[in-house]
């Protein structure tokens, strides 16, 4: 079953089970998912959904930082009801230590020796982790790996 069909399936659940938080943000999932296949003119594979709902994650995040900065907890609760839902739509995440050898090994594959070449090794990390681990931290690591 693809990733589509499973959230599709999910909001049917969600609606019988009248769950209206869930059910509401699977429907922003999938709106997001409609726009896009809208927008390109095509079916979108799992790794597109995947990387919509890494984008509506991230855009959560934000969102529960700026909130409890305001002091709005009320918003921080809604949004991380959110983010609970989305999270369980991305692939199981990496270990910290499966991320670190898969930055040495890109290291070794590129032939990386200074930060310079830093957008080699995320060249060839992005594909290989996108949707496992956060992409920003694998940057924060190769950096530190590539001054050192």
């Amino acid at each position: 079953m693809s990733l589509k069909a499973r959230i599709t399936d999910d909001m049917k659940t969600a609606m019988r089970a009248k769950e209206t938080a869930r059910l509401g943000t699977i429907r922003l999932l999938l709106a997001a998912i409609k726009q896009k296949e809208v927008d390109d003119r095509a079916e979108l594979d799992d790794a597109a959904v995947s990387s919509i709902v890494e984008k509506l994650i991230k855009q959560r995040k934000d969102s529960i930082s700026q909130f409890q900065a305001a002091g709005r907890d009320d918003l921080v609760a809604a949004e991380q009801t959110e983010l609970v839902v989305l999270q369980a739509y991305l692939p199981e995440q990496l270990s910290a230590a499966e991320v670190e050898a898969a930055i040495v090994a890109a290291i070794a594959e590129s032939g990386a020796a200074s930060a310079k070449d830093m957008g080699k090794v995320m060249g060839l990390l992005k594909p290989r982790l996108a949707g496992r681990a956060d992409m920003g931290q694998v940057s924060a690591l190769i950096k530190t790996r590539l001054a050192g």
